[in-house]
């Protein structure tokens, strides 16, 4: 295996081990929601005046997936929606009540994701963080270059 297939499935394998060791703490403090729901509604309390559009681009999710999500979350009373006095047409978002224990409740385990990998991180060096930094935007961005050559919108219309 050539050092780019180590460098892709070293990046594979850690993203995987991260995700399952989240997701199992995930659904230990908040199982009654999907992974896609508690995002939402994180992106919900951390965006003002989200929307479907908002949410939809933000997700690389269609509309119509985020309409559908919505509606789980109203029905769950952990969002509402509400309309602007001078936007009668555009339909928002926000956290009730119950929401924001979701929210905060999410928050405080990323905390703990934090503090659980805080000691892999406090070895590393400015310059490795910037190396690293560096080969991931690059990286993205050369991927977001081969994306508009197959001339497909991940952006929802």
């Amino acid at each position: 295996m050539n050092k780019e297939e180590q460098v892709i499935v070293a990046f594979r394998d850690l993203y995987h081990k991260m995700s399952w060791l989240n997701k199992l703490k995930m659904e230990d403090s908040l199982k009654e929601y999907k992974s896609s729901e508690v995002h939402c509604i994180e992106a919900i309390g951390k965006n003002a005046d989200s929307n479907v559009t908002k949410l939809a681009e933000s997700f690389y999710m269609t509309s119509g997936a985020i309409s559908k999500l919505t509606k789980k979350l109203i029905k769950k009373g952990v969002i509402e929606s509400y309309q602007k006095p001078d936007n009668k047409k555009e339909i928002y978002f926000r956290l009730t009540e119950k929401g924001k224990e979701v929210y905060n409740i999410h928050e405080e385990l990323h905390k703990e994701f934090q503090e659980r990998d805080k000691t892999v991180f406090e070895q590393v060096t400015e310059e490795q963080f910037d190396d690293m930094l560096r080969f991931v935007e690059q990286y993205s961005r050369h991927l977001d270059e081969e994306i508009k050559k197959l001339d497909v919108n991940m952006k929802p219309e």
